[in-house]
């Protein structure tokens, strides 16, 4: 997939993988050198960095359509990897997609913890969001994040390490400090990774906590049309058995929206392969959908799944018609001030919805009430109904990063109306 794919409309105007946002700027720049970004950002009144366009609501837009205004794409710029294979870690550039990433540290026997369902999007813009994948002990794919490189509104670079005063504020950022140069990351060895998929499992008398335990990755997928998963997708790490009784095992291969071909997902029915082929649900030569499709994500303590699911379900009938699948995972509690799972183990309700925000909105709006008991924090890229000036107080060190955010970017050059909604508040 290539970045003219994911954020160009046919009618030349800039939109998003959905193709449900169209951008204020209607040109897209994409510098071909470190000195010409730099240049562009300390030219510009204000600059946003639009990533894979994997994002369904204004958090990489920018305010009109100005001269002085910059909608930026990293794709143009090398995409530089460089492993160190005796401090394992991997400096990544801003541009670079987890497929990438991942096919290179394999090669040198060195694997990441985990990653998300879609290999499609960028690595800067995925920490940036608080993006994760599955199982109760694997945190947000921001965590393995160590230093971050930033051209600063001046065009400068500023880097700030793990430990230094504010780091946990500069991973997930939402794209308010500077323009992601590169990321360094922790690694590990390499592993491998069977994958498991299992039939219907009812709510009723749900242990919860023992599915999710069930492997090094659980994922359960409902249509929400009864009270119940279509589907559970187990990933295992190394030879390690599948001990799940709850469910019988499928005899083929699934694709997580029911009557979906499976030919797009990744290897299943248990066979192992290399942990970057099996982690993510769908293979990156396949485009996972055409797009057509709204999401929300909601992430809530873990110790509130069941009633959650429950009062979920009990919204179905109103759920179900708009909806393509919701997925339910874990994320372990990480020290990210703005990442959803910061500070508490996580679980996290995932939403496909039809591509009708009309049809889509109430019921998010609906959903989102019935959580709201929770301590719901949705996902920074999805849809949600929430004014973001409110989730300030779902978030421990909300007041702290707006503070870092007025000191790296004092005229506010990286803030968009999106996130300005959500700083400004805090900073009064």
């Amino acid at each position: 997939m290539t970045d003219d794919t994911l954020a160009t409309g046919r009618d030349g105007a800039v939109t998003n993988w959905a193709g449900n946002i169209t951008f204020s700027a209607r040109e897209l720049h994409r510098p071909a050198s470190p000195s010409a970004l730099r240049a562009l950002v300390a030219g510009s009144r204000q600059v946003r960095v639009l990533g894979s366009g994997h994002s369904f609501n204004r958090i990489a837009d920018v305010d009109g359509d100005g001269a002085d205004t910059a909608l930026l794409s990293l794709s143009a710029l090398d995409p530089s990897i460089d492993v160190d294979t005796a401090a394992r870690t991997v400096r990544v550039s801003g541009g670079v997609r987890y497929a990438e990433l991942a096919r290179h540290v394999a090669s040198f026997g060195l694997a990441l913890p985990n990653m998300a369902s879609l290999p499609h999007i960028s690595v800067a813009g995925s920490v940036a969001t608080g993006t994760h994948g599955s199982g109760n002990g694997n945190q947000s794919l921001a965590e393995v994040v160590r230093t971050v490189e930033l051209v600063t509104a001046e065009g400068e670079t500023r880097v700030l390490n793990r430990g230094d005063d504010g780091f946990d504020g500069a991973v997930v950022s939402l794209g308010a400090l500077g323009v992601v140069l590169a990321l360094t990351l922790d690694l590990e060895p390499s592993y491998t990774v069977s994958q498991h998929v299992f039939g219907e499992l009812p709510l009723t008398e749900l242990d919860f906590e023992a599915v999710a335990a069930a492997a090094y990755s659980v994922s359960l997928f409902t249509d929400w049309r009864g009270p119940r998963f279509n589907q559970v997708w187990l990933k295992q790490r190394g030879d390690a058995p599948v001990d799940f009784p709850w469910a019988a095992p499928v005899q083929e291969p699934r694709h997580p929206v029911p009557g979906m071909p499976a030919v797009n997902c990744t290897q299943q029915l248990g066979v192992p392969g290399p942990w970057h082929e099996r982690l993510p649900h769908f293979r990156p030569e396949f485009t996972p959908s055409s797009g057509a499709e709204l999401q929300s994500e909601y992430l809530l303590p873990r110790e509130h799944a069941v009633a959650a699911l429950r009062a979920l379900a009990a919204i179905g009938d109103e759920v179900a018609p708009v909806l393509q699948v919701c997925e339910t995972r874990t994320v372990a509690a990480d020290t990210q001030w703005l990442s959803p799972a910061h500070g508490r183990d996580t679980v996290a309700f995932h939403f496909t919805w039809v591509p009708d925000a009309a049809a889509v909105l109430p019921v998010i709006a609906l959903v989102e009430e019935r959580l709201a008991q929770f301590g719901p924090r949705p996902h920074w890229g999805k849809v949600f109904a929430a004014d973001p000036a409110e989730l300030g107080a779902r978030y421990p060190h909300a007041a702290a990063f707006a503070s870092l955010a007025e000191r790296l970017d004092p005229r506010g050059k990286f803030r968009n109306a999106f996130v300005r909604s959500f700083v400004r508040p805090l900073l009064q």
